[in-house]
């Protein structure tokens, strides 16, 4: 079953040669002729939480002049579950406007992260955030990152039990090198040979593990895309007791446009375990992939390709032979959504939360929405903590009743809370994509909120303007934003040109398929008006968008990922 490769990729050399993470990174930090990390260093900084990056809107310019990119990093925090106190909060937002650009940008894997960082100021942005017992180990990498679960820990005690599991595994699967310690938080230095990664080997993982628990029948952290899933079952006569989960593995969004060979894929199901079972299933599936996954090429490097090649009865018995656990049949599951729940709803505890809607994830002060300015003064008098939702939203959580009227006065002046949001909007989602991120090929998070103000004006001409519709966009192929999973997805093919992929369920269990290839805005939106007249007037009864594409044959559903996905 070893899938050792005749010639390891180069990241696997960087990674053996790396002392546990520490490379010359003490060295790249401190070299004066670049703003950049040396070639190895820049794989190893994923680990401790940031990658490096450039402004890509100003690159041909210095280039002319001769000058090297405008080099700065983006820094992910480790954030499990995604809440954070008051304090932590005002620690993020201090951290954010004085060491980055000056703003915060909340993600799809339930944490906050920085644009902008320069190179000079990684060590105080990440001891900033440790005076709160905040951290950015495992950000990225190849390990396990941000554990994602239900936001809502209050809404019953099964949601709590499953928040805090999620805290149990982020901690349990974290690297245990001290390289982040003696790097960032001038922590005592580990002798030679004294240090071991009893988990992850020398080399850790062949590449990114991403793990999520989700709690029917909200499907809000996107269970299947995930390479370790877990699905919390509540006890039929008493939903406030949890019996188990159902696990799952071999999820994940990324593909490569022209190679067949690469593809998204949801998570198998590989049966029901009790909750005293989950860090050995969790400890047992990481380890299967950390032998068995490629190291060869990158691409493939992913566990849903160490599945597909090994299949999944042969993974699951390895899983059960590791852990000592044998999978019982799953429970029946059922979801109704993975979107987020808007405006206040109220926790078994008495106490209300307020979900708001904060477009593509990013904080900033701009003119007539100091949205950044407004979190903060909410932080300040808030009692209850802040949740970041799987969907780049933000819950204030735990206000209590004599509270709530001052917490929606300030989220209301300082425009973090208004009525003029379309459905359409509220469930869309987008990557960061450029001018930072060196992988886009075309816009996103800059380009969908014009882009959804035309589909808007299309729906309501359809009698539609009511519908909600997940739309989902990225700059590329990798999936950060999940496009893959949304009733109407837009990959980025080129400069202003996507792919438009058309047919998930609107709960996140079913993938979508290529309907255009390589399209504009133009052909985008005359597309969806052709598409929006047929479902305003073909629809069954409280039929979904994307299962309308499906059964009306427009696309053909995915059933097998690996042999139909690009058919």
């Amino acid at each position: 079953m070893n899938a050792q490769p005749s010639t390891l990729s180069p990241v696997e050399t960087i990674k053996a040669r790396s002392h546990f993470l520490r490379g010359t990174l003490a060295e790249s930090l401190t070299d004066e002729l670049t703003g950049a990390l040396a070639p190895g260093d820049e794989q190893l900084s994923k680990f401790h939480g940031f990658y490096q990056q450039d402004d890509r809107d100003v690159r041909t310019e210095r280039l002319e002049r001769r000058l090297e990119p405008a080099y700065s990093f983006m820094l992910r925090a480790r954030l499990p579950g995604g809440v954070c106190t008051p304090a932590q909060w005002l620690a993020i937002d201090r951290v954010g406007r004085e060491l980055t650009q000056g703003s915060v940008r909340l993600t799809t894997r339930q944490t906050f992260q920085y644009h902008g960082v320069l190179r000079g100021h990684l060590r105080s942005v990440i001891q900033g955030l440790h005076q709160v017992l905040l951290d950015s180990i495992g950000g990225c990498g190849d390990v396990n990152r941000n554990v994602m679960c239900s936001p809502h820990p209050d809404q019953s005690a099964l949601h709590g039990e499953v928040y805090a599991w999620a805290r149990r595994l982020s901690e349990h699967l974290l690297p245990r090198t001290r390289a982040y310690h003696e790097l960032w938080l001038d922590g005592e230095q580990v002798a030679g040979g004294e240090e071991s990664e009893p988990l992850y080997g020398p080399t850790y993982l062949p590449r990114k593990f991403k793990t999520a628990i989700a709690v029917p029948p909200h499907n809000d952290v996107d269970v299947y895309a995930n390479d370790l899933g877990f699905i919390a079952i509540a006890d039929p006569t008493d939903p406030d007791r949890l019996l188990g989960f159902n696990c799952l593995a071999g999820g994940g969004m990324g593909a490569t446009h022209g190679d067949r060979s690469t593809f998204p894929r949801l998570a198998d199901d590989l049966g029901f375990v009790l909750p005293a079972q989950v860090p050995a299933v969790a400890e047992a599936v990481l380890a299967t992939q950390r032998d068995h996954g490629e190291r060869g090429d990158r691409t493939h490097a992913r566990l849903k390709y160490t599945i597909e090649r090994l299949g999944l009865d042969a993974f699951r018995a390895e899983v059960e032979r590791r852990s000592g656990i044998a999978f019982a049949p799953s429970r029946p599951v059922h979801f109704t959504d993975h979107s987020d729940r808007y405006g206040w709803t109220r926790g078994r505890d008495g106490r209300w939360s307020l979900t708001l809607f904060i477009e593509n994830g990013r904080l900033s002060d701009q003119p007539g929405r100091p949205l950044l300015s407004g979190l903060r003064a909410i932080a300040e008098v808030h009692q209850g903590d802040f949740r970041i939702t799987p969907n780049q939203n933000l819950i204030v959580a735990g206000v209590p009743a004599r509270q709530k009227k001052r917490i929606e006065v300030l989220a209301r002046e300082y425009g973090l809370l208004t009525d003029a949001r379309s459905p359409l909007r509220l469930g869309a989602l987008a990557c960061v994509a450029l001018p930072t991120c060196p992988l886009a090929m075309a816009e996103a998070e800059r380009y969908l909120p014009d882009l959804l103000t035309r589909i808007e004006a299309l729906a309501a001409r359809h009698g539609l303007a009511d519908q909600e519709i997940v739309i989902r966009m990225t700059g590329c192929p990798n999936g950060c934003a999940r496009p893959y999973l949304a009733e109407i997805g837009l990959v980025g093919k080129g400069p202003r040109t996507y792919n438009l992929l058309l047919g998930g369920d609107g709960r996140g269990a079913r993938l979508n398929r290529l309907y255009r290839d390589n399209i504009a805005e133009a052909e985008i939106l005359a597309t969806l008006d052709e598409l929006f007249a047929r479902y305003a007037t073909e629809r069954e009864a409280q039929e979904r968008f994307g299962d309308f594409v499906v059964r009306a044959g427009i696309v053909r559903r995915v059933v097998n990922a690996a042999r139909d996905f690009h058919d």
